[in-house]
């Protein structure tokens, strides 16, 4: 079987436990605004490999790479669950420790059995909620994000450990009403490991030029330091009150 990815990276220091090798999935569903790598969006792009060509390219960096692992990211990596399922159960065939770093997007669809199949080889999951009001998240990548929370309680609920990203943006993703809501939804995922605030930056502006693509954030700030902890405090209420709640 062969998959369609964009790249590697060999030493990952941000995409999951430890130093990792990383493979960017080329392909994704979803159009969100401050996405900074529109270069894999277009399914039909990157390069065919298989899983045993990724896992040889592994194996030539595995002594640096000991306290890692493989780490799944795009693109959207679920939108090819097949070649990821095999990709990751050769992995733990080897013992390799494997992450899935992923908007969920494909989940809900007919692919979800698939996804299934995934799941049963992933030691991790890394995955970004965009937003937790469905209509502003529809606004910010083009869907609603009702299937990407359920895909998140159904992570939980299989005992995966799950890392939740979330980037603020000025003015879109960083309101007081929405990240404490965003908290409270956090506090019911009972494998929650990790909270990831990531500032928004405009760094990715310079691949749409070179795509011919009109930014859809031009204008829009950087996000500073101190609005990104003000940011994590106030999830960090919000879990703290959810958790509250289920305690009566």
């Amino acid at each position: 079987m062969k998959g369609r990815i964009h790249s590697t990276e060999s030493f990952g220091t941000v995409d999951g436990p430890g130093v990792r090798f990383v493979v960017f999935f080329q392909g994704c569903p979803l159009r969100c605004k401050y996405c900074h790598n529109p270069d894999t969006w277009d399914f039909s792009g990157g390069r065919e490999v298989t899983a045993e060509e990724l896992l040889e390219e592994y194996s030539s960096y595995k002594e640096f790479l000991r306290s890692g692992g493989i780490t799944a990211t795009g693109g959207e990596p679920l939108a090819q669950p097949e070649f990821l399922a095999e990709l990751f159960s050769k992995a733990k065939a080897q013992g390799i420790h494997t992450c899935l770093d992923t908007s969920a997007g494909p989940w809900g669809s007919s692919a979800s059995g698939k996804i299934g199949d995934v799941l049963r080889y992933t030691d991790l999951v890394m995955l970004d909620i965009k937003h937790i009001d469905p209509e502003a998240h529809r606004e910010l990548t083009g869907v609603s994000n009702s299937h990407i929370l359920d895909f998140a309680r159904h992570v939980s609920s299989l005992g995966i450990p799950l890392w939740i990203r979330h980037v603020v943006v000025p003015g879109i993703t960083d309101g007081e009403e929405e990240l404490t809501a965003l908290g409270e939804f956090l506090s019911t995922l009972r494998t929650l490991k990790a909270l990831d605030v990531l500032p928004y930056h405009d760094m990715g502006r310079e691949k749409y030029r070179q795509l011919g693509i009109s930014y859809p954030l031009e204008g829009t700030p950087p996000l500073t330091k101190e609005e990104a902890v003000r940011a994590r405090d106030l999830i960090m209420k919000g879990i703290r009150s959810g958790l509250k709640k289920q305690k009566g």
